[in-house]
């Protein structure tokens, strides 16, 4: 009786042990699936790295005070890192986001003489390594995927189609239009085009959106509101002469009151020849919806 005792104790324990082993295995396993490989890199003490990321760098935390970073005047997308101290030891890393919502892990080591100083990570990144989404959620954009809303700012932009026909305004040989309006997810993307028929270059000093009443002349500060575009696909700087551009620009959703409008207006930097876009609410509700599933708009 009691070697049987024995047996069954021992098999129990073997079995308690097995099962802790499994789940403990398990989740490691479970981990090791989301786990996101770090880039190796090499600082030193009397020079410093830099890192071109596609994006704006919206996010650092470093893992050791051994290093020291930040980006690079006028060079959103530029990292500058360095060692604050000689010859440290063991490895240390830090963490970078991107306004794409990428997250980048990176795992550092001092060197006396790195390999190589700059890294651009603009070709590092993969097509593979962005289908796998690695998606950072930003408050603004609420349950919008980074990296889906730039996607479909690019595929706006390239496909330029004109869907809008009746919104547009010219003056002083400078033609400014709304070509779309689209709806996705909660939010609005507007695709506008400047066209400069002068030989004189447009330089753009600020694009506002701001809805206002309709009786303009009743107009005051107090009956504008403005809105901020979230993302925007192209930088705004200017358009040559003889010349067409055009852009994207990521809104939240909203609506308007049938006696207000929304304005869209682009101004010229130490010029006059500003314009200015008119979109009513029943523009606004005839949006195209976007199906992100097949990217059919």
């Amino acid at each position: 009786m009691k070697n049987h005792l024995k047996n069954y104790w021992a098999a129990t324990l073997l079995l308690v042990s097995a099962v802790t082993s499994y789940a403990q295995e398990n989740r490691k396993t479970s981990l090791s699936l989301g786990s996101i490989e770090p880039y190796k890199m090499e600082v030193t003490y009397d020079k410093t790295s830099h890192l071109i990321f596609p994006t704006a760098v919206r996010y650092v935390d470093l893992g050791s005070e051994y290093l020291i970073a930040g980006k690079a005047e006028d060079a959103e997308n530029v990292l500058r890192v360095k060692a604050t101290v000689k010859d440290f030891e063991p490895e240390t890393n830090f963490s970078v986001i991107t306004n794409d919502g990428r997250f980048y892990n990176f795992s550092v080591c001092y060197s006396s003489c790195p390999q190589s100083m700059c890294y651009n990570l603009i070709l590092m990144q993969k097509e593979a390594d962005r289908a796998k989404g690695n998606d950072v959620l930003f408050e603004e954009l609420g349950n919008n995927l980074p990296s889906l809303a730039g996607l479909l700012l690019e595929t706006i932009y390239k496909k330029d189609k004109r869907i809008v026909k009746h919104i547009g305004a010219r003056s002083f040989g400078i033609q400014f239009i709304l070509k779309g309006i689209y709806i996705h997810n909660g939010k609005y993307y507007f695709h506008t085009e400047l066209r400069n028929k002068t030989n004189v270059p447009f330089e753009i000093d600020f694009i506002n959106f701001k809805v206002v009443d309709k009786k303009v002349a009743k107009r005051t500060v107090v009956q504008e509101h403005p809105l901020t575009p979230l993302r925007t696909y192209k930088p705004l700087d200017g358009i040559a002469g003889k010349s067409t551009e055009q852009n994207v620009f990521l809104l939240d959703q909203f609506t308007i009151a049938d006696d207000k409008v929304l304005l869209i207006e682009i101004f010229e930097k130490n010029g006059g020849r500003h314009q200015t876009l008119q979109v009513e609410n029943s523009d606004l509700i005839k949006a195209r919806l976007i199906d992100d599933m097949h990217l059919k708009f």
